[in-house]
């Protein structure tokens, strides 16, 4: 019988030659997922025997990975900030640069006597990681969660269980903000497709062939959403009130142009730690 030491070195070498991205890293979460550990308490483990039940499940897990299935889908759940959520094919796999998102929409809420209590929405919400993050890190508030997706609707109130948070995050199907009242809102957070569609076609195959389409493509310019839900944003967002976006590379002067058009002020384009654009925000400007 082999040692965890010895299959996570053979797991490792096999996945490398499959051409898996890190795949010391994912021969790891593959062992610490079964475990039931972090990848940083293996080192306990690496003496002792595997198991053939825990030997077969790694072989199910490797071969998954070298089909190219990402790796968060075949653990099923991901880490997200200070949360651990379920993670399929129904929605985007979360990613840290959407983790600075929520961070953005925090330190606004925080800094502004006016949004104590705040009603927030989570455009297209996906797994729910945003919407439930700012529950989970705000002290009070009303959070909703959207999607035009079920299955994502789905995935996002699984995970408010799983977290503990059902109480506190509503989700719906919806398509557009056409059954808000106006001025109701005080954020608006997404993190929306915004691939330009023949871009799509050029992605990993491990995001293309598994990662909802849906959830991906923002059109022929990869601004469609945000053409469509800026105009809502405005009827919606309470003056002083803000829209946070997570927004694609080379999209910042486009995005700043839009919510300059809509009437937002304080508008920010921010990049990401690789130097990208990556968030747009604005501040729905008061009348008075």
């Amino acid at each position: 019988m082999k040692s965890w030491k010895d299959i996570l070195a053979l797991a490792a070498d096999y996945l490398r030659r499959q051409d898996v991205p890190d795949p010391q890293i994912a021969a790891e979460l593959l062992a610490a997922r079964l475990l039931r550990c972090g990848r940083g308490f293996l080192a306990s483990h690496l003496e002792k025997d595997v198991p053939e039940a825990y030997l077969e499940a790694m072989r199910r897990g490797m071969a998954q990975l070298a089909k190219g299935e990402p790796v968060q889908y075949v653990l099923g759940e991901w880490d997200f900030r200070s949360l651990t959520l379920a993670c399929d094919r129904r929605a985007l796999i979360p990613r840290p640069e959407t983790e600075e998102l929520v961070e953005r929409v925090i330190r606004f809420v925080k800094g502004s006597e006016k949004h104590a209590k705040p009603f927030i929405v989570d455009v297209g919400t996906g797994s729910g990681c945003i919407i439930l993050s700012l529950a989970k890190e705000l002290k009070d508030g009303i959070f909703l969660g959207t999607d035009i997706s079920p299955d994502a609707i789905a995935l996002a109130q699984e995970n408010a269980a799983r977290c503990g948070l059902q109480e506190r995050v509503r989700f719906a199907v919806a398509d557009g903000m056409d059954e808000f009242d106006p001025e109701s809102v005080d954020v608006i957070v997404s993190n929306p497709p915004y691939i330009a569609t023949e871009e799509c076609e050029r992605l990993d195959t491990r995001v293309k062939d598994f990662e909802p389409r849906s959830a991906l493509d923002g059109g022929v310019s990869g601004l469609d959403f945000y053409e469509r839900f800026i105009g809502d944003a405005m009827n919606v967002l309470r003056p002083g009130g803000a829209a946070f976006f997570e927004i694609g590379e080379g999209q910042g002067e486009a995005l700043r142009r839009l919510l300059m058009d809509y009437g937002f002020s304080d508008i920010h384009i921010e990049k990401d730690f690789g130097g990208h654009d990556r968030y747009a925000s604005g501040v729905m400007a008061s009348l008075t």
